[in-house]
């Protein structure tokens, strides 16, 4: 009880550690990154629910993307505005775990949903014959376990696999990055290498195939005297490589802090250092939405035509029931229409 009490004390009203004007831009740049995460993905959520022909199955990975992104912004960002804005992290002991386990269970959602976006994406364009078999309830199943699998994630440190705990300048939560202990190393090497390697692994593998199909259809349409694809290949590697990159900036210090810790325990890591990499992770939610879905022509046309309250109609409803019609008849999606 004492010593709950003082650890208590020293969450919630510890002295600054960190001058009050790096709080003070914390917040601010928090504060932005709110700001786009929750616009970005509440407007993809809300085109794609006002417009149900989107609805298609690699649409519906966007869609869950869109949701994980939010939360993280919701639970993350905002409150990490509001505890930079303060100085400490104030709301309490029960807020710490709350916020550490959402940004790890989302930020899970998020990291895996894109994995399996890739995946997907690789299927249509490099496997002609599985693209047929891409179906809403095989899309329904895959996201099931991605969701679960994440559960299984960030619901362990909450009963003493590794834990939550304020990180780098204490006005934020995560999983216990400096706890030296077996039980904690043990966690982040399965962690980094199921959550971080293999996602990452699976990513590189499969846009590399993706970018390699597409520009061989490119060459075979052109030695057959077609019209050449180029703009539509070079669209197609301009995003995956913005893809690939937003990928790392989010996640890649996330992860090299967890290897640091564990090859090397006595290593001191100063507070801000600590800091940033769960910040980094917190700026996927703007990237995301940016990438995967505002940059297809057709979603553009709908977001337009939401925010402009209906006087921005260069879709036609006539657009809608083809996607609806190629759908039923069994038509094997098109890739070019998934790149934009």
């Amino acid at each position: 009880g004492e010593n709950f009490f003082i650890f208590f004390v020293m969450v919630t009203q510890a002295p600054t550690i960190f001058p009050r004007v790096g709080y003070s831009i914390l917040s601010f740049l928090m504060f932005i990154n709110t700001v786009f995460s929750v616009f970005n993905n509440g407007l993809v959520i809300g085109v794609m629910l006002r417009n149900t022909f989107l609805l298609q199955p690699m649409n519906v990975l966007v869609l869950s993307l869109a949701v994980s992104d939010l939360m993280i912004g919701l639970c993350g960002s905002l409150v990490a505005t509001i505890t930079n804005y303060q100085g400490s992290y104030f709301i309490g002991h029960t807020a710490c775990i709350f916020q550490g386990f959402s940004v790890n269970y989302f930020g899970l959602v998020s990291l895996c949903t894109l994995t399996l976006l890739a995946f997907e994406r690789y299927n249509v364009v490099c496997r002609p014959k599985a693209a047929f078999t891409l179906t809403m309830r095989r899309i329904i199943k895959g996201l099931l376990f991605v969701w679960i699998f994440c559960l299984f994630w960030a619901v362990t440190p909450l009963f003493g696999w590794s834990s939550y705990s304020p990180e780098g300048v204490q006005t934020s939560c995560s999983l216990a990055w400096e706890e030296r202990s077996w039980s904690n190393y043990s966690y982040l090497i399965l962690y980094t290498l199921l959550c971080f390697i293999v996602p990452v692994a699976v990513i590189i593998y499969c846009y590399f195939h993706v970018l390699k199909s597409l520009r061989k259809l490119n060459r075979s349409i052109e030695l057959q005297g077609g019209r050449s694809r180029k703009s539509e290949n070079d669209h197609a590697i301009t995003m995956v490589l913005a893809m690939i990159v937003s990928f790392f900036v989010c996640w890649l210090p996330y992860t090299a802090l967890s290897v640091v810790v564990v090859v090397d325990p006595e290593l001191h890591i100063p507070p801000l250092v600590a800091t940033l990499p769960m910040y980094f992770a917190k700026t996927s939610p703007v990237y995301n939405p940016i990438i995967y879905f505002f940059c297809n022509k057709q979603f553009r046309d709908c977001a337009l035509e939401l925010l402009s309250c209906g006087r921005y109609r260069k879709i036609s409803h006539l657009t809608g029931r083809n996607l609806q019609q190629n759908q039923t008849r069994g038509k094997r999606p098109s890739a070019e229409a998934d790149w934009g």
